[in-house]
């Protein structure tokens, strides 16, 4: 199945380097792949891995291990952000 993998800010950086300037990348992933599943071959640090949406919809730690995505779907990631 294909499914839309989007990182921003500062990992980015760990995305194909034909992707950084649009920062997604279409992924075909096994059914049934989770969260975690998809992120693991890109090595996201677990402490950079801060705001997780599927869809627009905010997806908890502890259920990113366990939630399954379906073709179509969009996985936005996003660092921790500081400022002042």
């Amino acid at each position: 199945m294909i499914i839309t993998l989007k990182l921003f800010a500062s990992l980015t950086d760990y995305l194909p380097a034909t992707s950084r300037y649009t920062n997604l990348v279409e992924l075909e992933v096994p059914d049934g792949a989770t969260i975690t599943q998809i992120t693991e071959p890109y090595h996201l640090p677990p402490a950079l891995v801060h705001l997780v949406l599927v869809n627009g919809r905010y997806i908890a730690p502890e259920q990113r291990a366990s939630e399954v995505l379906v073709a179509g779907d969009v996985l936005a990631i996003w660092p921790p952000i500081a400022g002042g």
